[in-house]
């Protein structure tokens, strides 16, 4: 286990699940997140709570922050609180948010200002998969720096993997996300269509889970078609949030993205039918409205057969 000492800025279900990893591992982490009540938990399995973004900074050699949007990262970056105000030479800050890669580019100048380092992150799986110990972690920029504190990274996921320079990790994480709604929404498809001709869903998600075509993605995330968990994984905000980072790069670099800008639209549709709150899996139950078919996330099972 390495020495450093190690913190974390935002705890929710991602960032707290990946504290957890840490403090399994042994580790006496830091940590800060909004509202201190929700990471209680945290706190009483032994990480050491800061009041501020720039406490945890001060108190560590590398921090992990991990928000949920571009907004958010500058809210505890900046400011006399922010993480920018506790940094100094040869302290690490490793961004793992799902935010454009012009932000993290931005950031990094103002980072590197304090004679500090920016590492570009980003994280693939799920809360299961960091449960699991399973994450496969995405970085960028300055390789040496990486190397140096990939033991602490391994003792959140068992792969790191340096895709490129700075900015490159956000890009690979968009443009593996927006698989994600694309394959629910391609497994929707095929289930409703299988459904409206005679076949209980229940056959049809079992086939769809149980051949050539599914995923590791879908063999977890396709049963919500059939019972959606209370709690969105990623909700439909989130994951809407994602495709738009991905149409715009998509714009900027000249590739045109026509499954994802569809995908998207559905995700509108799915705002607009008041089913936001859900998991992204829910395009399933917005794509069967669209179909005829009478399917709500309350009542997944529901079927014309």
């Amino acid at each position: 286990m390495s020495d450093l000492k190690i913190g974390m800025v935002g705890l929710g279900e991602m960032g707290g699940n990946m504290m957890k990893r840490l403090l399994l591992a042994g580790h006496k982490p830091f940590g800060y997140n909004r509202t201190k009540a929700k990471v209680q938990y945290l706190i009483d399995a032994g990480m050491q709570w800061c009041d501020s973004p720039r406490a945890v900074m001060e108190a560590c050699d590398v921090v992990i922050s991990m928000v949920t949007d571009d907004k958010a990262l500058e809210a505890v970056a900046g400011g006399a609180d922010g993480l920018l105000a506790g940094m100094k030479p040869g302290k690490v800050l490793v961004d793992t948010s799902t935010v454009g890669s012009a932000t993290i580019r931005a950031l990094d100048v103002r980072v590197k200002a304090t004679g500090s380092v920016l590492i570009d992150a980003a994280v693939l799986g799920s809360q299961l998969t960091v449960e699991q110990g399973k994450l496969l972690i995405i970085t960028g920029g300055d390789e040496a720096t990486i190397e140096r504190i990939r033991p602490l990274l391994l003792d959140i996921g068992p792969k790191v993997r340096r895709v490129g320079e700075m900015g490159h990790a956000k890009v690979m994480k968009v443009a593996l996300n927006l698989n994600l709604p694309v394959q629910i929404l391609a497994m929707s498809e095929g289930v409703l269509l299988a459904e409206k001709s005679g076949i209980a869903r229940e056959i049809a998600v079992e086939m769809m889970l149980g051949g050539v075509v599914c995923s590791p993605m879908l063999a977890y995330r396709g049963p919500f078609v059939l019972d959606m968990p209370e709690k969105a994984w990623f909700d439909v905000g989130m994951m809407q949030k994602d495709l738009n980072l991905a149409i715009k790069l998509g714009q900027e670099v000249g590739v045109p993205l026509p499954t994802t800008s569809v995908t998207n639209e559905m995700l509108t549709a799915t705002r607009a039918m008041g089913l936001g709150s859900y998991d992204f899996a829910v395009l399933f139950h917005t794509l069967a409205r669209l179909a005829g078919v009478d399917s709500s996330p309350d009542k997944a099972s529901s079927s014309t057969s």
